[in-house]
């Protein structure tokens, strides 16, 4: 199957492993000092808007983490708000 070349609104699309891949490919490339600066700044523009679609999926995954680590085992139990909070009683 032959991929094609991937657009600045195709490659913020796509799992978070591919997002990542394609901000650090940016990075790389930007690093070329041969690279002319409107070629530059549209790189930095496309990874300014991964790294900010990266943000939120981190965000989504660390509400999914605590929501699991939080849910009762039981009916009757009371979820915890906090993400550790054995670490709260301490004192």
């Amino acid at each position: 199957m032959p991929q094609s070349k991937k657009s600045g609104h195709e490659s913020r699309g796509g799992n978070f492993e591919e997002k990542l891949k394609r901000l650090e490919a940016l990075a790389s490339s930007m690093k070329d000092a041969d690279l002319p600066l409107e070629e530059a700044m549209k790189k930095f523009e496309e990874g300014v808007k991964l790294a900010r679609a990266l943000e939120k999926d981190l965000s989504k995954i660390e509400r999914r983490i605590e929501i699991l680590v939080n849910s009762p085992e039981t009916e009757d139990e009371k979820p915890a708000l906090e993400l550790f909070p054995e670490l709260n009683d301490e004192e």
